[in-house]
């Protein structure tokens, strides 16, 4: 029997997976913007 899928079209698994990377690329991200403002504020004080 085929798995169910959600609204999405995604399986629980697929889910999973789609939850897990994205995750990991926001983490990421954000990680960068850290750094470019501590940067940024190390440069040229705003406060």
């Amino acid at each position: 029997m085929a798995e169910q899928k959600s609204l999405t079209g995604l399986t629980d698994d697929e889910a999973k997976e789609f939850h897990a990377i994205f995750t990991q690329t926001m983490t990421g991200f954000f990680g960068i913007v850290v750094i470019a403002h501590i940067l940024a504020w190390l440069y040229r004080p705003w406060l």
